[in-house]
């Protein structure tokens, strides 16, 4: 079975979990090395079953070969897929190659819910205090912020500041009291109103740590002009969940942008810096604790993201795209 696809045509993510389809199409000619969309080893890693694990690591010439920056062992600490990474450590994975940022699969291993998954050889140094408090941290962030249906929210997470001083940055006035008595219509159906007049309002709630600016229905806490003026002098990380092409945020420090087009709870990437790279495996799938997280955010409940806020206020009319 020789084609385009290298023998692995039509499989989607749950048949790499078929063990009998992989070894009748390996049988067959399947390529274990190649996949057209990348190696099957990683693929099975991330999304198959510990049987497959092992039937495609016995095959490959280099258990550790490496696609992206990554080998198939980091994809499966990664994706929390344990029993996975047991298989590819069985087969001779070697969970202590340093990768990304200067991280090796089994050293990330030791901030997430299986930090016994591989012994620790002599010389290993495991993680520092200021990490394991990160771990610790993101373990609570994560929970207390778990669930929640982010998509058309916008968010702006801002160090050091509470809802008052927020609102005075951004010259907001109180929503009157029609527009309260609009705000639960406007939370149901926000596509019946104007875009401008809906963008107006946003909610402002002090948490440990500084505030958080939301909208639920729309990006306006993210917009250039918003957050150059809440960031003076401090800090804040911007997110739209667009519904249409994810997550996208954004860094301002001190009123200048530092980050753009960002992808807040997405996996590692291959030029990241260490501290990145633990932030990322943290808070992946969980944009909303990264946002937070990386203002120094210290939530204790959801009702800054997922309402009601501690006020709603409206914004003046001006370009709040213009920086």
């Amino acid at each position: 079975m020789t084609d385009r696809h290298h023998g692995w045509s039509d499989m989607g993510w749950e048949s790499w979990k078929d063990h009998e389809d992989v070894r009748r199409r390996l049988a067959q000619g399947a390529d274990p090395e190649e996949w057209s969309g990348g190696r099957p080893l990683h693929r099975a890693a991330v999304f198959g079953s510990p049987e497959v694990v092992a039937e495609l690591a016995r095959r490959v010439a280099d258990v550790d070969a490496i696609e992206y920056g990554t080998t198939a062992l980091w994809e499966a600490v990664l994706s929390n897929q344990p029993d996975n990474a047991r298989a590819l450590a069985s087969a001779g994975a070697d969970p202590w190659l340093p990768l990304i940022g200067g991280w090796s699969p089994g050293r990330l291993s030791l901030a997430g819910p299986t930090p016994h998954l591989f012994a620790m050889p002599e010389g290993e140094l495991g993680l520092s205090e200021a990490e394991r408090t990160a771990a610790r941290e993101g373990r609570r962030l994560t929970s207390v912020l778990e669930g929640i249906h982010d998509d058309g929210m916008g968010l702006a997470c801002v160090a050091g500041i509470d809802a008052e001083e927020a609102v005075r940055r951004l010259e907001a006035t109180p929503a009157g009291a029609q527009e309260l008595e609009e705000l639960e219509e406007l939370l149901e159906e926000p596509w019946a109103y104007e875009g401008d007049e809906s963008l107006e309002i946003i909610g402002v709630t002090t948490v440990p740590g500084g505030c958080v600016v939301t909208q639920p229905w729309g990006y306006a806490p993210s917009m250039p002009g918003v957050l150059k003026r809440l960031s003076a002098g401090t800090v804040c990380y911007g997110l739209y969940a667009n519904p249409k092409s994810g997550n996208q945020g954004c860094i301002f420090r001190d009123g200048v942008v530092e980050g753009w087009d960002l992808h807040p709870g997405g996996g590692p990437n291959p030029d990241d810096a260490s501290g990145e790279v633990l932030a990322s495996y943290l808070y992946r799938y969980n944009a909303v604790a990264y946002s937070c997280a990386f203002a120094g955010l210290r939530l204790t409940d959801a009702h800054a993201v997922t309402g009601p806020p501690d006020r709603w206020v409206r914004l003046p009319q001006r370009d709040h795209w213009a920086q």
